[in-house]
Parts: C-alpha cells; structure tokens; sequence
C-alpha cells in the first residue's frame, strides 16, 4: 500500500506537471503567431482579427510588451468575470450547463469534506485496529480510513449517521440544480431566435406505397392529416457513398495545394511524391501532376455518383425531413403517435441542420432493433475483455508480485525513489493509457446502432463509458486487484471470510484512486488547455497551405466540448467522492481540487476555445442527473456490503431505505423535470409563433426552410429539390396517384385529376372515408 511518501511523490509530479503545463500554456497564448490557436472563438465572430503589418515583422510573430508577461495568469480571474447569461449566448446553452456540473461537483463535497475531516476522520484514526493486525502492511494514510475502526465497534454509528447526512445532501443539490438547469433549458428554448429544427420534424419508416414514390407519399401523408400546418418536406438520400468521394476530394485538394505552394517557393525544382499510400513508396513521380490526375478522376467518380443519386429510386430513404408553418403544428406532430400502426411514420424532433448525423439516415428502420442488440452484446464482452490489461495494471502496485514474475529486477524496484515511482505514479498512469483508444470504439458502436444525430451519438457513447468505467475502473480495481493480489489465500481459507478480504481492501485501494486523480484530474486538464496538437497542426498548415486570409481562418482547430468522453469522467469522480466520502475521506481534497481547476480550465475555453458542433439546449442533463443517482446508490450498497464484514450486519439494515428512498427520489424527479428536456410545451410554442407573427409578418418560411435539411454534399450544387405544397393552396381536395388505372401517370393531369379527386375511398392515412 502506498505510503503517505508515496503519494507526497506522485502529488509533486503531477503538480510540477502541472505548472509547466500552466507555465506553457501562459506563455505561449501571449504570442501573437499563436493568437488562433488560444483565441479561435473570437476569430470565427470575427471580433478578432489578424495583427496588421504595420506593427512590424518581429511584432507579428512575438509579444514585445514585457508588461503582460508580468500578469501571465491574469487568464484565470478573466476567465470567471463572464456572467452566466452572457456566457449562455456567447458559448451556448451546453456549454454552460456542461461547467455547472464541475461547481455542482464543488457544492457538493465541499461540505462533505468538512464533515467527513471533522467528524470521521477523527474516529478512524483513534480506531487502532490496523496496528492489531499480524503480518499487514499500512500506512498513515491507512489509519484515515474505516479499515481501523475495530469490527462491532459502536463507532460504525458515526458511518451510518454521516452516510444519511450525505446521502440527503447529495439529493438536495441534484434536485437543486436539476430545477435550476430545467428553468434554464425554458428559458433558452422562450428567448432562441428562430431555427430550421424548431419548424422540422424527422419522419422515419415511411410505408411503401405501390402508387406513389416516397416523395409524393410523404406530401400526401402531411397534406391529409395536418392539413393546417403542413408546409414542406425534404427527402433523405443515401449519399454516403458521394460523401466518401467528396472527402477523398477534399483530402487530395490539400495535398495538391501543399506541393503547388512548395514549387511557388522553389520554381527551379519540381516536386515530387510516390505512387504508394502516403506517398512513403512506389514509384517517384512528378507530385503536382500526380495530385491533379487524381483530382480530375475524383471529380468524375463524383459526377457520375451524383448522377446514380438523382436517377435511382433506391437511393430515396423512406424517411425525410417535414417542416411546418408554425411550432405548434411541429409539436403537435413531433409529441404523438400518426397512425394506428405505431412502427410506421415515426415521428421526432429533427435535430438542427449541423446536428445531423447523415450516415445514419440511409440505414432502414428495420435494422435498427438488430443493430443495436448486437452493438449492446459487444459492449459486454469489450467491458469484461477488458478486465484483462485493468488486472495487469493493478499487478503494478504490487512490488511483490512484480519481483515474482521479474526477479532480477530486485535491486532496481528496492530502490526508494523507484518504489515511490511504481506505487504512486505508474499505475494511474499506465491505466490512462489505456483509456485514450477506448473512446473511438465506443463512439463507432453507437454510431453502428444507428441514431441520426450527433449529439445523441454522444450521449449514447457516454452512457456505454460511463458503464466501461464502473465495471473495469472502479468494480475492476477494486476486485480485480483483491482476487489476483490474494487468489491462493481465497483458495485456502473457508468462504465465510472472503467478504472480510474484500471488506478491508475497498478502502485501502482509496491511494490508487488518489494517484489516478492526480494524472488525470490534475496534469491531464492542464494538458488539454495546452493544445499541443492544434497548435502543431496549426502552424504545419500555417507553413505549407495557407495563401489567403481566408485559408489561415479555415487552418484553425477551435475543437469542443467532448461531452462523450468528459462527462463519464466527470461523473466518476463524483463516484469516488461518495464512496469514499464515509470510507477513507482523504480522497476527498483531492477530487475538490480537480472540481476547482477543471472549472476554471473549461470556463476559459468555452469563451475562448471551443466551438461547439451543435446546440442541443442541455438535453443531456437528464443523463447527467440519472448517472448520479446510480453513483450514490452504488456508494450506498458498497457501504452496506463494507459494514457487514465489520460484524455490524444488524444494525447495517438500517442502510436498506436508503437506496429505496434514493431510487423514488430520481422517480420524482424525472417527473418532475425530466419532460423539459423531451417536449415543447404547447403554450410556449403557441407564444413564439404568435411573437414572431407580429414581429415578422412578411416571413417567408418556405424560403429560410428550403435547404436547412439538404445532405451538406449538395449544397451549393444543383439538384432537383421535391416539390412542396404551397401555402396558398386551398384546395381541401388532396390529388393523388393512388387509382387502379393511372399508375405512373402525373398526379395533376387530366386523367387522375377528376376521378380522384372525387371518388370516396378508404384512406390509408386517417382509417376512415373520404375523398383522396
């Protein structure tokens, strides 16, 4: 177990780490060359532009004003002086409440901290029990823990009773803050300006129909059954394919302007490039020639693509994009069920345009519930495999079993520095590693099962980590390092004192989980403000492709918010925080800290930095709040599980209401919030719809709707649009192909036009008589 040295060494690493971070960082933003890269957001507003050349060559490239060196952090006062509504309309909604999860983290242990240090700590270290126990290896940081406390001691009251007094805290500020985010989320939806996705409903699994293409079916659907509101549609194409080709395009583009910039600076030599992948092997040919051969084959592949598109019946999605002449009307069609057969004309909000996750839509619906059963059977076996490298990565914490394995290592790990090194930094770091590759295979899982926006994708992949990270992290460096650790004493003693083994060992794995807050928390948020990556990847184009003002603005990385990635994380550490605030509340200054700085770090980069894909309105928090409650109820049973090893077990019943009161908690809550985050009020949109009338009376919707939902590789190209019913239109009459003569005739012409439009049949759309 690691001392209190141990953990003294590994805290000096990560903060001088961290420093040089901050140090660099600090610095480096000060540069004039590098203001695109610490300042991008001000520069896509355009309240930023690029130094003149009247302030000299030097003075373009490095900052000469010794005076800002001086006040080199003054980032961090500046980056807490936004107010909250201006940081909303400046950053957006999700971005906002993204950070009030890191002060949601500090309102809610900084008073557990305070009670745990200055309740329990106090009866943990006067416990005594550990200096009792033959043959056991502890610390001082050990003796903070509930492991000294001895089994059947009255002290375990003191546990129970704080365990109630956070439980009923935590509750407190969830609910808190998940009214404060609902009222928020309204009061954004009340005071948005107007959006394609507020008027657009996505309309999936659209029925075949023998008479009509989808285009027409879908027009006709709308026309019937929301005869008032109904005001266009755009339908979706399988465009994938023309997508891959345009990226290759785009790809080779850059490589053709790289080397003609190349020759610009040196005319007397011609470049040159080889034929095989990366240009790395193959034949050496001439690299311009070469790129503009591929260019002008792209282009025709691309024609020829968009040429299938526009001609192949099988290249139209039955599902499209339907938008109305009111949010109302969109409500109302988005919120209910349009047909007595609930696995056709499914009906949801459609995300805004840049949300759109346009693979996805070429997947027919039928293969969605198939998709998903074998992505969440995957997920299984990635979270179980994965045990495998958590259990080696715990086997470093232990010198003996090391020595085991690699004996003539002996007199290196015997060292003090190096035992210091292996115990306090080596495993949080060599896990961390492990968890960089992890979240690209989660996000192309949820992509394999087929949800249509981005943002959802997301939020899909954060749930799948959240869960990889209860299951390996935490369950797996807790019981994965018992079970190997002490295998052969398992074997040899009798099953009643297991739970004892596991008991004990929860909370002495508390300096593990300290290690991995100081790499991750602490160094790995300083890292992220550097932006090594962008800042290279910046300068490289900067050097080779830039010509114009115009490239050097598209050279810019701004980067996101990855809330798939960044909330699991943060949600573990409120894990750890809860349990461990009753169990070993050393850990606890700790996560405070990574709350504090991470706050900071990303309130300066949402005003900054980031610029975010896409705009959801906090929909996410309901995730969040959920995940939440799952860590306190897991804190709670791991703390009921705990005392019953502490020969305890009776009086630890009174720990069962909590994870039942707990659970009718976050019941209550989500019906008391959780459709704030789903549904659109009809008031509300009644509201709006009314403002803008009279605001805007001469509004042409159909002309700000036409090409919101247009797939972004048509755009800007020609290509036949669907025809869409005009507003003027009054006919209550709704022509249509569907006769047994006029099969693939016009639906306006002269033959279907009269024996349509007034013979009764059943309509399909609405189960009862009437004229089609």
């Amino acid at each position: 177990m690691a001392s209190v040295q141990d953990i003294g060494l590994s805290a000096a690493i990560n903060l001088m780490s961290a420093f040089a971070f901050l140090f660099a960082f600090a610095m480096l933003r000060l540069q004039p060359v590098n203001d695109r890269v610490y300042f991008p957001k001000w520069y896509l507003k355009g309240i930023r532009g690029s130094p003149t050349r009247s302030r000299g060559i030097m003075n373009r490239f490095v900052n000469l004003d010794w005076t800002t060196y001086v006040k080199f952090l003054n980032w961090m006062p500046a980056a807490l002086k936004m107010p909250e509504p201006e940081l909303i309309e400046h950053a957006g909604l999700d971005s906002a409440v993204y950070i009030r999860i890191y002060l949601l983290g500090l309102k809610m242990f900084v008073p557990i901290t305070l009670l745990a240090f200055g309740v329990l700590v106090p009866v943990n270290w006067t416990g005594e029990t550990l200096e009792n126990i033959d043959d056991l290896t502890f610390s001082n940081v050990d003796k903070l823990s509930i492991s000294n406390v001895p089994p059947g001691s009255p002290r375990f009251w003191a546990h129970i009773t704080m365990t109630y007094v956070f439980t009923f805290w935590t509750c407190y500020t969830l609910y808190m803050e998940y009214k404060a985010v609902a009222n928020m989320r309204l009061r954004h939806l009340a005071a948005e300006s107007r959006r394609p996705d507020q008027l657009t409903v996505l309309v999936r699994n659209v029925p075949p129909d023998p008479d009509e293409s989808v285009n027409e079916h879908v027009e006709h659907f709308f026309c019937v059954n929301h005869p008032d509101h109904y005001l266009c549609h755009q339908i979706v194409y399988n465009a994938n394919d023309l997508a891959k080709i345009v990226a290759q395009r785009k790809a080779m583009q850059n490589w053709l302007t790289y080397y003609e910039n190349k020759y610009e600076r040196k005319p007397t030599n011609r470049p040159t490039t080889k034929t095989g992948y990366g240009g790395f092997w193959g034949t050496t040919v001439d690299a311009i020639d070469f790129y503009t051969s591929k260019m002008e084959i792209l282009a025709e592949q691309e024609a020829a693509e968009r040429e299938k598109i526009m001609n192949d019946p099988k290249a139209i999605m039955p599902a499209a994009f339907v938008s109305f002449k009111s949010r109302w009307g969109t409500a109302v069609c988005a919120q209910t069920q349009q047909c007595h057969n609930p696995t056709i004309w499914l009906t949801e909000w459609a995300p805004e345009p840049r949300d759109v996750f346009w693979d996805n839509l070429a997947i027919p619906y039928v293969e969605l519930s198939i998709r998903r059963l074998l992505t969440t059977t995957a997920l299984f076996f990635l979270i179980f495999c994965f045990m495998i490298p958590i259990a080696f990565v715990q086997s470093l914490a232990n010198l003996e079993g090391i020595q085991k394995v690699l004996p003539f290592l002996k007199p290196v790990i015997e060292m003090k520095t190096v035992k210091s090194v292996i115990q306090g930094f080596l495993p949080g770091i060599a896990l961390k590693i492990f968890l960089i590759i992890l979240p690209t295979i989660l996000m192309t899982m949820s992509q394999i099962e087929g949800y249509t926006s981005l943002s959802y994708l997301d939020r899909r992949s954060a749930e799948k980590y959240f869960w990889f990270i209860i299951v390996n992290v935490f369950l797996g460096s807790i019981i994965t390092g018992t079970a190997f650790q002490q295998l052969k004493s398992f074997l040899e003693q009798p099953p009643t004192e297991i739970p004892k083994t596991v008991g004990v060992s929860i909370p002495m794995k508390a300096t593990f989980f300290i290690t991995y807050i100081m790499v991750d928390g602490w160094a790995g948020i300083a890292a992220e403000i550097l932006r090594v990556v962008p800042l290279v990847i910046f300068h490289l184009k900067n050097t080779f492709l830039v010509k114009t003002e115009q490239d050097r603005q598209q050279a810019m990385d701004p980067g996101h918010l990855d809330f798939a990635t960044s909330e699991p994380r943060i949600q573990f550490y409120f894990l750890l925080g809860l349990v461990y605030a009753a169990v070993a509340p050393i850990l606890l200054p700790f996560i405070i800290v990574f709350f504090a700085f991470s706050y900071v770090v990303f309130r300066h980069q949402v005003i900054n930095v980031y610029n975010q894909k896409y705009e959801s309105g906090a929909r996410y928090w309901p995730d969040v709040h959920r995940r939440l409650i799952i860590c306190l109820i897991i804190s709670q049973l791991l703390m009921m599980g705990l005392l019953s090893t502490k020969k305890f077990a009776k009086v630890t019943a009174l720990l069962l209401p909590q994870p039942i009161l707990t659970f009718w908690f976050n019941r209550y809550c989500a019906g008391r919030f959780e459709s704030a985050f789903s549904k659109f009020p009809l008031q509300e949109a009644m509201v709006k719809d009314t403002l803008e009338k009279a605001t805007e009376p001469n509004l042409n919707l159909k002309e700000y709707l036409k090409d919101a939902y247009v797939h972004p590789v048509f755009k800007g190209k020609d290509f036949d649009q669907p025809r869409v019913v005009d507003e003027e239109e009054s006919n209550p009459l709704v022509p249509t192909k569907r006769t047994s003569t006029s099969q693939g005739t016009s639906r306006y012409n002269s033959e279907a036009g009269s024996s349509t439009a007034a013979t009764p049949l059943a309509n399909k759309h609405n189960d009862s008589p009437g004229l089609i």
